[in-house]
């Protein structure tokens, strides 16, 4: 199992999608968060989506390979009632995963409702309204272009203030094979 450092950390958070994938990269240092970047990699100019598959995975790699996060914390999908666009965000959101799991991090979901919790205290925020806290919670002032970048921030933040460590009952895996060894029973 992984764990990640005590005092200090990096946190990658991903809001994954096919169109727009946002992220935010904070460092943690006991009870202080330093937002290191944010951004979004734009995915609609690819018409064929294992081609956007590819650039998430591609552009989550150089994310880790650049700022050596301890973990990746990432959305969950939502549920939704087009079937072909949760099944487009579960592939994102699982390329990502692959991403950090191809570099050995610890990766942790969280839903919407969660991360919009943690963000402002109320877990039907608006976009706006979580990124207006970050803003207040990280002081920066600069406005980003698309939602989407401090949506993925908002995931980074969230893990943070979760505080989580790897002594809790839920168990990270680094891959297919730690998977199978603790869950022989589940496998068949």
């Amino acid at each position: 199992m992984l764990k990640e450092k005590a005092k200090e950390r990096i946190i990658l958070g991903i809001d994954p999608g096919t169109s727009i994938m946002g992220y935010g990269i904070v460092k943690e240092v006991k009870s202080n968060i330093d937002l290191l970047c944010m951004g979004v990699v734009k995915l609609d100019h690819l018409d064929d989506h294992p081609h956007k598959l590819k650039h998430i995975f591609e552009k989550t790699v150089l994310l880790i390979d650049h700022y050596n996060p301890d973990c990746l914390a990432v959305e969950a999908p939502f549920y939704g009632k087009n079937i072909q666009v949760m099944l487009k965000l579960g592939r994102a959101q699982g390329v990502a995963m692959a991403a950090a799991l191809s570099r050995n991090l610890p990766i942790f979901e969280y839903s919407p409702r969660k991360i919009k919790q943690s963000i402002t205290g109320n877990g039907n925020s608006s976009k706006e309204q979580v990124s207006a806290m970050l803003k207040t919670l990280l002081k920066f002032t600069e406005t980003p272009e698309f939602l989407d970048a401090t949506d993925g921030l908002a995931v980074a933040v969230c893990h943070s203030f979760q505080k989580m460590t790897s002594s809790g009952d839920k168990k990270n895996y680094t891959g297919w094979a730690a998977f199978a060894k603790d869950n022989v029973k589940r496998i068949k």
